[in-house]
This record gives C-alpha cells, structure tokens and sequence, in this order.
C-alpha cells in the first residue's frame, strides 16, 4: 500500500541546500537526482504561523483568520491572542486521513498545540507552553517520547536568542537528534498510512549563526570558530534523513518540504519611532531608554497609526466607529492608506538609497480576509530589514535586533523535494506554491473533497 512521509526542514532556503551546499548532502540530493524538487512561494506573510497550517490545510492566512503568531481578537487595543490550535477551523491533512480511515503520525508540525483527537498519535510542536501540558495524543505518548529520546524529548531549544553559541548549538543537536530517534522509531514500530514531521533546528541555527556564515553580512569574520556551523548542521539533517531512507520501503513516498527560506538581515526599521517622527503615533509620557510599546502608553485620541514588530512589518490604523478612539474618517480610509503606503516606501537605507520596500493590502492577496487583519503588511527592504516593535531608539534604522541576537530574517521562498521510489522523475526542477501541497497529497491518496483549495497537484506540471 502507498505511504507518504514528509520531512519539514523549517526555514530551509535553497540558495544553500539547493547550491552552496548541495555536494556536502549526498541523501538530498539523491532524492533531487531522482525525484522532483524547486524552489516553492510560501504565504504572505512567510512566518511559520501560518505558513504550516496553510500547507496542510490549503487555505491562505486570510481564509485561516490568523496572520501571525500574534493577532486581534478584536478591534481593541490590548486584545491579542496566540494563534494556537484551537483557532485553527480548517481540515488538515490528518484530518481527511481520519476520516477516510486512514492512520497518521504528526510530529512536531506547528501549530498543533493543543493536540487534537486523531486516527494515530500527535505531538504538538513549539507554540506548547511546556511538558507538563499534555502536547500528545493520546496523553500517554509524551512519557513514551522520553524513553526513547534518552530520557528527555526536547520540544524546542529554550531561548535561540542568545550570545551563549557553544551551549545554543549543542542544544540544537540535541533536540535533533531525539527528534530523529522518535521519528525513526515510529516509522519502525507504529503502524502509519501517512507520517509528517518537522524539525525546527534550521530555523533555529540560521537565526543564530548567519552572520558567521555569510560572507556578504556585515558582521562576518573571515576564519571564525562558527564559519561552517550551518554547513555542518545541514549535513547532519542530511546524514539524519539517510538513516530515515534505510529504514523505509519501496512503497513509501517522500517529500521534503520547508515552510519559508532564509536570507541575511540587514537590520531592523524603527516603524513605532518613525511613526512618531511623522505625527502619526502620539505617546502619552516620554520614553525612558528603549521600551516596548505597550496599548498603555499611547494617546489614542491623537493617534492614527501604530506598528507591531517581527519579521516582517504589520501596520495598524485608528479607525472612527471601529476602533474605540478612532481618529482616521471611515469615508478616507481608503485614501489615506494609499498616500501612507508612499510614505512607507519613502523610508532609505543607511545609504540614502531606495530600500525597495513592498507593501500588501490583505484584501488584494487572500482570498478572503476572516477576523481582524492588519490594514497593512510590510516587507521592508523586501525583508532585509525586519520591523522593530520598540520605541525610544534614537535612528529610525537599527543594526541589532531589539528582540535579541539574530542576524537573518525569512524569505518568501523554501523549498520542496519529492522522490518515488517506483517514479524516476529525472531529477525535473519546478516552481511550486506551498498551496499545491495539500491537494497534492489528498491526489497521493485517492481521497476526492471539494476542499476548495487554491493549489493544485503539483505533479500536474511535469
């Protein structure tokens, strides 16, 4: 009977597993030899919430109803939620394998916390707040997971955002390693119609360590004791995945897949301060040093617009009669978006020069728009620089993140690989969408829905 896995590489990039490193990882590219593989556009945003659930559900972040790990609940200032599980209404991938009595074993896929009932066994991912929450299910997995990670299933590494490099990539590896282990002995010992699992250690070492790797970071030093730390962390997920592939059979497909890439950051836009610079965000008592901006500290009946910070830039405007002290006219929104949207790109880099600054309005990119989008989402310098959500910095650009070390941001391109072991496919390089997965793999099984998804079978371009 045919059997899927897909191995999730989160933040994999394909300049690096596709180019620089490609002869260092001989089981990748085997499966790139034989299978089909390219280069695949993730959401807008490219932020692993939502990007996972929208590959597993085929749905865009705006027909999700969630843009991000953090979002409005609704149009008051300090109504905010997580966007766990539970706010997740659309079937995945596991759930039409259920209902067609199929068994799956997910693993680590984000956006799983809390686990829900399933044909097979869940362990949520690193949104869970820690182990003694239950994060499986069935419950009694979680102590099974510890004895076969040599005691100590690691979720995800405490803090990544650190200067402590030594002790952050032994954790890496760590985590890793047990994840593999666990992985592998499901594959050997647990019946499965279809397996997911993502490893979060990529993401993880390109955060902090790009700035040793990148010869074009400003921060790199040629002969550094990092140089090739994502280069040798590449080859053991590589060495990891050839353990895997000795362990399955003829019958078992693979797809390799990442939620988004990776690319160096060149700094970060103070959007709060510039806000502040231009009259549009008024605060109601004078910064001391660099705070985070909090709802309390803001004049709203004198404020139009306010940032949040990330990866990418999510721009808020005051509305009358939809926010409680809205100030911008409903009857100008629309005008007054256009001509802040110029604005926006009128923002330079530390040269003078044009940042090549992109900007979406949610209702031209999703579908549909459910719950409460951001009324702008930014890409400044089509992220190279990320969106600094603290105010008291004395430039509008920074050099250091204000969230802590980390010298890369994410890029709207991952990857994806799909080898069949009975199909030669020649090695076929192709453009696909993280959309194409979902109905690609219901394809993979024969289950026919009316989904309607936005994505395609990706095969169908071969």
């Amino acid at each position: 009977m045919k059997k899927l896995l897909i191995i999730g590489l989160d933040c994999a990039t394909p300049q690096l597993m596709f180019d620089e490193y490609r002869d260092e990882l001989k089981n990748i590219s085997y499966l790139m030899e034989n299978g089909v593989y390219g280069k695949m556009k993730s959401t807008i945003p490219p932020i692993t919430v939502p990007a996972w659930t929208s590959m597993v559900t085929g749905k865009d972040p705006g027909e999700l109803g969630f843009y991000g790990f953090r979002n409005r609940k609704s149009y008051g200032y300090e109504d905010l939620y997580f966007a766990n599980a539970r706010f997740v209404r659309e079937k995945t991938l596991w759930n039409y394998m259920s209902m067609n009595r199929k068994r799956s074993i997910i693993v680590g896929v984000p956006q799983t916390y809390p686990p829900k009932p399933l044909n097979g066994i869940l362990v949520s991912s690193f949104l869970t707040p820690d182990k003694n929450s239950q994060y499986t299910w069935p419950r009694d997995i979680a102590k099974r997971l510890d004895e076969i990670a040599d005691g100590d299933y690691i979720i995800d590494v405490k803090n990544f955002r650190t200067d402590d490099k030594d002790w952050l990539l032994e954790q890496i590896y760590t985590m890793t390693e047990r994840r593999f282990k666990v992985v592998k002995e499901f594959l050997r010992g647990e019946p499965w119609d279809f397996f997911m699992f993502v490893e979060m250690g990529i993401d993880r070492i390109h955060h902090a360590f790009w700035r040793f790797c990148d010869k074009n970071h400003r921060l790199y030093e040629k002969g550094n004791r990092y140089e090739d730390a994502i280069l040798n962390y590449y080859k053991f997920v590589d060495e990891k995945i050839g353990e895997i592939l000795e362990i399955l059979d003829k019958d078992t497909s693979i797809l390799v897949v990442s939620d988004h890439g990776a690319k160096g950051m060149k700094g970060g836009v103070c959007i709060n301060d510039w806000l502040i610079e231009k009259g549009y965000l008024k605060l109601n008592r004078r910064v001391e040093g660099i705070e985070k901006l909090r709802p309390d500290m803001i004049d709203w009946k004198n404020t139009k617009v306010w940032g949040e910070g990330g990866y990418y830039g999510r721009i808020f405007f005051n509305v009358e009669d939809r926010e409680p002290e809205g100030v911008i006219p409903k009857e100008e929104y629309d005008s007054f978006r256009d001509k802040f949207i110029e604005e926006l790109k009128e923002i330079r880099d530390e040269n003078g020069n044009d940042m090549g600054t992109v900007v979406y309005k949610p209702e031209e990119v999703y579908r549909e728009c459910k719950n409460i989008p951001p009324d702008l989402i930014v890409y400044f310098g089509n992220l190279d620089y990320r969106s600094a959500g603290t105010v008291g910095h004395k430039e509008i650009l920074i050099f250091e993140n204000d969230t802590g070390p980390d010298d890369a941001n994410h890029a709207q391109e991952g990857i994806f690989i799909f080898a069949d072991f009975q199909n030669n496919f020649g090695g076929k390089e192709i453009y696909n969408s993280i959309y194409n997965i979902t109905p690609f793999v219901l394809d993979f099984y024969g289950i026919k829905v009316n989904g309607g998804f936005q994505g395609e079978n990706f095969l169908n371009k071969i």
